[in-house]
């Protein structure tokens, strides 16, 4: 086990700390959105979609350069995203069915072009596996730096349209009425969705990337009752996660960073769910009780 002080003074630790955070906090910001949608299976689709696009992209290219192989998981989340919302809107399947097909053809589809590429003769390949199963140590500076440009673009355009996103989640109906470009919107939403997504794919990978979308916001909700409370603290959870999954990760040998970021998540999530004040599970059986030795008493 190393020495957890000492850690915080390593260089490589550091890195893969502050892409862990970044990945987090966009993860916690956007999936709130997704979670009051109730669209949070959108990122299991979107993450398991990604996998053929970053084959693809290495098989056209030949290199594992990180922003081309993400513009490839880009393209291809983008048009299962785009397959789902036009069987949903065209047909009678719903949104869970749509997404399970969908998921399932784009994820067998990477699978096979994946085993192709690696019993390939092109010792290059090698690394693929990390957009699968995720592989935060292995994460470049220069990552970090691409992280950190598509983070504040993201930011920026959240606070920009923080309004129309919110009248948007909450009143589609009444936003359609004053002349809203709903399409647009809800299309320019999924898009920011998709982007946190594929940015945290080397974090966690694409099996695990749907919980740092949901779990985040899922928790922060049981603290918040307003928008800007929920999004806040989802990026503090998220942010949080990421942090101290790098840390545990990186103490302990042997340990993989994105289950680690994932587990940390979960554990902030249940204890959030069992002890918020208002909606936690333990503060709803004491109110129940409450309530009922109450009317015990007047009828009494």
């Amino acid at each position: 086990m190393a020495n957890p002080l000492l850690l915080f003074s390593d260089y490589t630790f550091q890195t893969v700390a502050l892409g862990s955070l970044l990945m987090g906090v966009l993860s916690g910001i956007l999936g709130s959105f997704a979670v009051l949608r109730k669209q949070s299976l959108l990122g299991d689709g979107v993450s398991h979609a990604a996998l053929p696009g970053v084959v693809f992209a290495f098989m056209l290219t030949g290199t594992k350069n990180t922003e081309i192989l993400l513009l490839g998981a880009l393209g291809t989340g983008l048009i299962a995203t785009a397959l789902m919302m036009n069987i949903v809107k065209h047909s009678r399947v719903k949104f869970d069915a749509a997404l399970a097909v969908v998921m399932s053809v784009f994820f067998g589809l990477g699978l096979v072009l994946f085993t192709y590429v690696q019993k390939s003769p092109n010792a290059n390949q090698a690394g693929l596996k990390r957009f699968i199963y995720g592989q935060a140590a292995a994460m470049l500076e220069r990552d970090v730096y691409f992280m950190q440009i598509c983070a504040v673009v993201l930011l920026f355009i959240v606070i920009l349209f923080f309004k129309e996103f919110k009248l948007l989640t909450f009143d589609s109906d009444f936003a359609k009425s004053i002349g809203m470009p709903i399409g647009w919107m809800n299309a320019g939403l999924s898009l920011l969705i998709v982007l946190a997504i594929i940015i945290g794919l080397q974090t966690v990978g694409a099996i695990l990337m749907s919980a740092m979308l949901i779990a985040p916001a899922a928790a922060a909700r049981q603290w918040s009752s307003k928008l800007w409370q929920m999004i806040t603290l989802a990026a503090v959870f998220g942010g949080l996660s990421g942090v101290l999954g790098t840390w545990v990760s990186s103490s302990f040998a042997q340990m993989p960073t994105g289950p680690a970021i994932v587990v940390c998540v979960s554990v902030i999530t249940i204890i959030s769910l069992l002890f918020a004040p208002k909606r936690g599970l333990l503060s709803r059986l004491t109110r129940q009780h409450n309530q009922k030795r109450k009317l015990e008493a007047e009828r009494g």
